[in-house]
């Protein structure tokens, strides 16, 4: 057998291996009952970088609120943001947002069919274009995402990052490579299930994996170190001040994150942000602090700095509760759950009683 013969029937066996796997072992989830766009669509963006078990709460939440791809469309962005609250990497939900507002209102409710002009859509990339136009409308177009990256570069132990712009296309043309052309939507979701319950980060079965036998990390004993990744950027670490304040009666301040900083759209209290954790003395001379908390009673809330851990950034917090404000504020206390926060500001909702 030649070389090439040999590789392709390598590939044959992968691929229909992995076929036979998924129809004995794949989860009864409520999106694989259906092949409409907008089910697809909604429940991909909703569970990239998040885990299942989060995702799968919000993916029915925005289902039952949002029906169809208009009613989503009508929504105003701070609903939207309100239902996403807690899923984090909050642009996902902007660009659903928009996404939508561009099937309903010039594609008259009718998503694209074809994998060019999917991507072409807010927020769409190769990935989510990729699963839609593969699981609806039956293009042969492989989808790579974290479970597939870490299943082809154990099996074929491949040594180029995947987060190089030359690991993202030879992973794609692997990929591609081996897709089931006849049932490319089964094959697509097949693999992104088999890594996240057969080929798992940690304590892969290897045991009891049907291509173990050809894996070529694990007759190198390289599971643990594939895929291969270069070292991510250094972690940002930053210091938030947050002033809570209250009038006499009982109103508080929230205010609309703008600007290309983490969070944007979402809604937060006063916030003051130094090189280190300030003292109250510290704070009350800040450069930015409001002119009605010169004159407000203060208190820390927890003496404890409330840790909140982004991507790539650190946000060490303190909250401070601001009475006797002589300003009048806007919100209403009772108001104020219908805004949408940051995972942070929903943290300390929780924990303090007013």
């Amino acid at each position: 057998m030649s070389f090439f013969a040999c590789i392709f029937d390598t590939m044959n066996i992968f691929t229909s291996k992995l076929l036979a796997w998924y129809a004995q072992y794949k989860r009864d989830l409520p999106w694989r009952h259906s092949n409409d766009p907008y089910i697809i669509w909604l429940s991909e963006v909703i569970l990239q970088q998040t885990r299942m078990a989060q995702g799968l709460p919000y993916y029915e939440r925005f289902l039952a609120q949002y029906p169809t791809v208009k009613d989503l469309a009508n929504a105003n962005e701070d609903e939207v943001l309100k239902l996403w609250q807690g899923l984090g990497y909050y642009s996902r939900a902007r660009n659903l947002h928009k996404a939508a507002k561009e099937v309903a209102n010039q594609q008259n409710g009718i998503f694209p069919n074809t994998y060019k002009k999917l991507i072409a859509l807010p927020g769409v990339g190769p990935y989510t274009a990729s699963a839609i136009a593969s699981i609806c409308f039956d293009a042969p177009t492989a989808v790579v995402d974290g479970n597939v990256y870490r299943v082809l570069a154990r099996y074929f132990d491949v040594e180029i990052p995947i987060n190089k712009p030359e690991g993202v296309r030879y992973f794609q043309e692997l990929a591609q490579s081996l897709i089931d052309t006849k049932k490319p939507g089964i094959y697509n979701q097949a693999i992104m299930e088999f890594g996240a319950l057969q080929c798992t980060p940690k304590q892969p079965l290897c045991t009891s994996c049907p291509i173990e036998e050809n894996c070529q990390s694990r007759a190198k004993n390289t599971i643990g170190i594939r895929p291969q990744k270069i070292k991510a950027k250094a972690v940002k670490n930053r210091f938030f001040h947050y002033l809570v304040p209250f009038d006499s009666k009982q109103n508080t301040l929230l205010q609309r994150r703008e600007g290309k900083d983490i969070w944007h759209g979402l809604y937060e209290f006063p916030l003051l942000e130094a090189d280190c954790i300030l003292t109250e003395k510290a704070l009350k001379s800040h450069p930015d602090l409001p002119t009605w908390a010169t004159t407000a009673k203060w208190t820390k809330f927890e003496d404890k700095v409330m840790t909140h851990k982004l991507s790539h950034q650190n946000l060490h917090t303190h909250f401070w509760i601001l009475e006797e404000v002589e300003k009048s504020l806007p919100t209403p206390w009772s108001d104020v759950p219908n805004f949408g926060v940051p995972r942070l500001i929903e943290r300390f909702l929780q924990k303090f009683n007013r």
